[in-house]
């Protein structure tokens, strides 16, 4: 709609300072002749906009001018209050801030829009950590994130889980990610991913140091994400499954039977399911009880075979 185009008009150029109109109709999928009508339209409307022509020129606003929050849509508003997780905020010594700046924004926003808001945070609540997950204590996570603010480099005492289990190692802080519950730092060099609750001991270091200017944060974890996935697979198992069997895979193994699940007479779905190690698998599909039949490979069938046969005479003993 124009009338919320001219808002992200406003908005870009309040934020973002002298803009082109190309950048501003890639910003807003729209053709640069119809961003000039747009500016038309604010000029008409009192906006004070203007632009410089030249190499170096663009559209800003007058020094000074700001617009109010009354441009939000009642979806946009909900969502501003849904993403606003006091957990973590408080973790990072931002709590007391998120509900300042949550109650400056539900103040400057119109009747209406301030009724959205508050049924959506009373009909709503944001849990991030997944069940049975213990709380982790984080006692460095404020001076890990003043660091990444900073840019200054971490002296740390690191527990990893291979030997030697305590190692120092100099960080040089790229950004902060929360997962499941659980934080982690992104540093250099490499770059590597570090759990923040493994950090023995903190120091701040005096030498500064920012990520290279063409790191991005999203993208590497999206890529050191799919890596861990692709890695945490390094076979195959050919599987019959129930239907209940089958409606229980989710992540990869459901991925695969969608992919190579075959139905067959009986109507049990055969497929090929990735695994992660022999082990890993024999208590999976054990888990699974009678819903899964394991046709290969011959190793982990000979397991599971060995398994049932030992929990069978178990059980059939006389008590």
């Amino acid at each position: 709609m124009k009338s919320s185009r001219l808002l992200s008009i406003l908005l870009l150029l309040q934020t973002g300072g002298r803009t082109t109109a190309a950048r501003l109709a890639e910003e807003l999928g729209v053709s640069v002749r119809t961003v000039y009508r747009d500016v038309e339209a604010l000029h008409a409307a009192g906006v004070p906009l203007y632009g410089d022509a030249g190499h170096r020129g663009g559209y800003q606003l007058l020094a000074g001018y700001r617009t109010r929050l009354t441009g939000l849509s009642a979806g946009e508003a909900e969502a501003l209050f849904l993403s606003g997780l006091p957990g973590p905020a408080d973790e990072l010594g931002l709590g007391r801030d998120l509900a300042a700046a949550q109650l400056k924004l539900r103040a400057a926003l119109p009747p209406e829009l301030r009724c959205h808001a508050d049924r959506m945070r009373a009909r709503f609540h944001l849990d991030a950590p997944g069940w049975y997950a213990q709380d982790e204590d984080v006692p460095h996570l404020p001076q890990v994130a003043d660091a990444v603010w900073r840019g200054r480099v971490l002296a740390v005492r690191y527990r990893r889980w291979k030997e030697p289990t305590d190692v120092d190692r100099r960080l040089e802080p790229y950004g902060l990610v929360l997962k499941a519950g659980r934080w982690y730092l992104v540093a250099g060099p490499g770059p590597r991913t570090y759990r923040v609750d493994q950090i023995l001991e903190l120091a701040l270091c005096e030498e500064e140091s920012d990520p290279p200017a063409d790191f991005d944060l999203a993208a590497y974890w999206r890529r050191s994400q799919s890596e861990f996935h692709a890695g945490l697979h390094r076979g195959e198992a050919v599987v019959r499954l129930s239907e209940r069997g089958a409606a229980g895979l989710t992540g990869a193994p459901a991925r695969a039977l969608a992919d190579t699940g075959i139905r067959e007479p009986d109507g049990w779905i055969r497929a090929v399911l990735p695994i992660e190690s022999l082990d890993h698998a024999h208590a999976a599909f054990l888990a699974m009880g009678a819903d899964v039949e394991v046709l290969g490979p011959p190793e982990l069938r000979a397991r599971l075979a060995g398994t049932v046969r030992a929990l069978a005479t178990r059980y059939a003993a006389a008590r």
